[in-house]
């Protein structure tokens, strides 16, 4: 069965970037629905229930016809928030392999951030915004609905989820206000041990 992740922080933690009642609504209500959606897509597959949520979304050729769609949007759904709460912290500095690999890639920072932040405003509808490595390069991605860059074989070190349940509660209308307080809680420790795990 998979469950629920806890959170290592306090869901007020984050504010004044992201409220509190959006991470209560956020993390118990709908990530615990994609929990409780897979876990039910799953009872008809016995044989796939020992699976980690990545090895299912990983080559979703594999997975049962009548549950694929099911694992591709609960599944995905459940990898990408497991991945989202731990990629938050604030008072993280940008640093260490990955942030000069940014630097190498894109020019510096603040040039990363105006391309990532272009890519993630121009999602049409629900998706999310994302940092991969692919065949050993740093690229910005976009993915729609609760898709997972694993399943194009790429590896993400950072997402931004662009569903309006993540930030219409405090930005209303304003995704680029959600996104520039995005950039305020970064846990760029996380990136780097995800991209130097990826490496080795």
């Amino acid at each position: 069965m998979h469950t629920l992740p806890k959170l290592e922080y306090e869901y007020n933690s984050l504010e004044p970037f992201i409220d509190e009642k959006t991470m209560i609504i956020h993390h118990t209500k709908h990530h615990q629905t994609y929990v409780d959606k897979l876990n039910a897509a799953l009872e008809k597959h016995p044989e796939l229930q020992k699976k980690s949520a990545e090895e299912l979304i990983k080559d979703l050729n594999k997975i049962p016809e009548d549950i694929r769609n099911a694992v591709r949007n609960h599944g995905g759904g459940h990898v990408n928030h497991s991945m989202f709460w731990k990629l938050l912290k604030k008072n993280v500095r940008f640093k260490g392999e990955v942030a000069d690999e940014i630097k190498n890639k894109f020019g510096g920072f603040d040039k990363f951030k105006e391309e990532f932040s272009k890519a993630v405003l121009g999602i049409f509808g629900s998706g999310w915004g994302w940092l991969v490595v692919n065949g050993g390069k740093l690229e910005i991605v976009t993915t729609p609905n609760q898709d997972n860059p694993i399943s194009m074989g790429k590896i993400p070190i950072l997402g931004i989820d662009m569903w309006e349940h993540s930030w219409y509660i405090k930005h209303n209308a304003n995704k680029s206000a959600y996104v520039e307080d995005f950039f305020h809680i970064i846990n760029w420790e996380e990136v780097n041990k995800i991209f130097k795990n990826d490496k080795e």
